[in-house]
This record gives C-alpha cells, structure tokens and sequence, in this order.
C-alpha cells in the first residue's frame, strides 16, 4: 500500500525532492496508477519533475547584456574629415594593442550610401541626428552594450536621450555644435547679425554658403521664421526663392574646405561651422563666429556601430576611451566644437558653453524629413542649377 493517501499528495512529495525513483514508484502503485496516468499531473515516468515553463521577461526588468569576448585586433571608423585629435587614435593603439584605420566622408548622405552598399566594413561611423533617425529605419545599426561603456556617466544630461535616440541605446555623443557665419573682423567691420547679410549685394563675390542641403536650406527658412524641417510648400518656395536671390553674391557652395580661403583672406564671411571656424581663428585670430538672430541649427553628432560590424568589442573599447576625460578634452581642443562629455569640457583648454534655455528657444535640431525628403532634393537641385 501508498503511504501517500492521494495521486495529489504524491505528486507533491515529488515536486519537493522528498521521493527518489524507488519510493516514486511503489507508491504510485499502490495507489493503481499507471505511469501514463500518472503523467496528467505533470511529473516524467522517472519519476523526476518537468522544469516549469520559463515565465516571460518582463519589460520592466533590464535583462541581462551579452558578452563581447575579447578585443579584436583592428578596428575600422569613418567619419568626417578633421574630426578627431591628432594623438588619439595612436593612443589607442598602444593602449589597446588595436590597429585602427580611419576613412572620411563630407555629408551624411555619403555616409549611409555606402554602408547601403554594403562597403567599408566599417565599426563605426559618426552621423548627424537626423541622420541616425534614417539609420534606425533602414536598420544600418547596431544596439550598444552599456555595461561596456562605464564613462558613459560623464555625458551631459542635454546631450543624453536626444529626439534621435531617446533610449541611448544606439549613440555616444561626439561633438556638438552650431551652424553660423564666420567672417573676417578685419575685412567686415559690423557683425552679421542676420542671414539677410548673404542676401546683401555688398557683399557679391567675397562670401560662400555650405554646399548642403539641410543647412543651406535651413538657413533660409530660419531667415522668414520657420523651421528648419519645414516640409510645408510654401515655406520651401519662399526659401528657395531667397536661396536664388543670394546666389549672384556667392563666390560658391562650400564647406569644410572654405576654412584655407577664410585664413587667406579671399573669403570675407561664410556660412559654417563654429568648429570649423575656430579650427581657422587657431591660424588667423581675424577670423570670429557669429550666429544670426533668426537662429540657426544646433547639432550633435555621435559615434554609432553599424550593422553586420565585426570588431564589436573594440568599438565599444574605443567609445569608453573617447569617454575619458583627458581623451574627450583633446578631441575638442582640436576641433573646436564642444563636447558633449562634461567631464572633458572641464578640460579643455577654450570650453564651449553649453547653449542656454534661452539660446535654445532659437537653435533647432535637424530632423528626418520622412516623405518631404524628395520635395527638399528637388528644391536643391533646382537651386544649385539656377
């Protein structure tokens, strides 16, 4: 006979360890079950217990992050030209024993075009915010390991959980900065204080726009009041119309390479980077940066690990490594933007302010411009071939 009065009961003992298989089955005999009936209550005919489903994650609750292995020995980033201080990468490099090459883009465009392709290979790459935004929807990024990135609590809260990653989990943040007009003090004597000063025929043949899409046509938009990510038709016709009327007075549509012609003196003024221009005040201290009352762009750029990348660990390495204090104040020091680490920005030999409430109510991030990205392409074409 069971000393167990009930299947119940003996399914219980069970359940706490309190039977091996010997007791398990003679007292399922004694109480007349088979194995196959015994099997309804949930217990194997070892008389062992089934483990119970897992119960499901709760979203709540971080789970835990994956093991990276070990660093690998190379490490490939791409990034914009002029970008990253001169000792950093062979730093790293003697560090990490990690041999790293960098290649470099000038537009976002550029960038994600070819990782599209599939070329490069690379494990890291450095794009705009909007330009994340793009990336996340076309699926081109990687998902960071935080536990890798313990530096990550020098970022200043205002460049933390950005409109382009609102979770941090795809983005470090690089550099910050604003889109203005440089100009020569020596050759323009009052500040421009608008973007009207391109409209200005004053000024015909000694000035340059970028020669970029976002920012170029931002800075006409901001000019009549609007946003920079107006899809709106009217809006666009308007800052088409004024991107034409400041054509004639325009030496070209240029960027990053303005900087040698600022510092030679053949440009008087040009819309650019504040970076990009103190890089040029570091060789002539005529140079200066001035924003325009409308207001202008804002941005951040960040470093990103993009799909399908192979050397994951060392690119997290490096992430944590620009991170540092020291590291992060002598990227900055060289570029001249600011530093979205505030640790760094302590640092730095010129820190860059961080914009105030009230600067912000004028500064404006770019962002995807989704299905209206057509009508700006088209009105981009239309303006450089006017």
């Amino acid at each position: 006979m069971s000393e167990f009065k009930t299947a119940q009961d003996l399914a219980d003992a069970v359940r706490r360890g309190e039977l091996d298989r010997r007791d398990f089955l003679r007292n399922s005999l004694g109480l007349g079950l088979t194995l196959s009936s015994f099997s309804v209550l949930g217990l194997a005919c070892s008389g062992e217990t089934e483990a119970p489903p897992p119960p499901p994650a709760d979203p709540a609750v971080p789970q835990p992050e994956p093991e990276l292995g070990p660093i690998e020995a190379e490490l490939h980033i791409y990034m914009w030209s002029d970008y990253i201080a001169e000792d950093t990468v062979p730093n790293f490099e003697k560090e990490f024993n990690c041999k790293v090459t960098v290649d470099t883009y000038e537009s976002n465009e550029e960038m994600i075009a070819k990782l599209q392709l599939g070329g490069g290979g690379y494990d890291l790459v450095c794009p705009s915010g909007y330009a994340v935004t793009v990336m996340g929807k076309l699926g081109l990024m990687e998902k960071l390991t935080r536990k890798y990135l313990p530096n990550a609590a020098n970022i200043a809260p205002i460049f933390s959980k950005t409109v382009f990653d609102p979770s941090d989990e795809h983005t470090v943040p690089w550099q910050w900065g604003i889109t203005g007009i440089a100009y020569r003090k020596d050759k323009i004597t009052t500040p421009p204080d608008s973007w009207a000063f391109f409209l200005d025929a004053a000024q015909k043949g000694k000035v340059t726009m970028m020669d970029d899409m976002r920012d170029n046509i931002g800075a006409w938009l901001k000019y009549r009041g609007k946003s920079v990510n107006s899809v709106d038709p009217a809006d666009l016709a308007a800052a088409k119309a004024d991107a034409i009327a400041a054509k004639p007075n325009l030496r070209a549509y240029i960027s990053a390479p303005v900087k040698g012609q600022l510092v030679a003196g053949d440009v008087f003024a040009a819309q650019l980077w504040n970076g990009d221009t103190m890089q040029a005040k570091a060789e002539n201290a005529e140079i200066e940066f001035a924003v325009p009352k409308e207001g202008a762009v804002i941005w951040c750029d960040s470093m990103v690990i993009p799909k399908g990348a192979k050397n994951i660990r060392a690119a997290h390495e490096f992430l944590n490594y620009v991170l540092r204090p020291d590291v992060g104040a002598a990227i900055s020091n060289f570029t001249g933007y600011g530093s979205p680490n505030s640790a760094a920005t302590a640092k730095m030999t010129t820190p860059v302010a961080y914009p105030t409430d009230e600067q912000m109510k004028t500064l404006e991030y770019q962002q995807d411009l989704g299905e209206g990205t057509a009508a700006w392409d088209q009105l981009w074409t239309d303006i450089k071939s006017a």
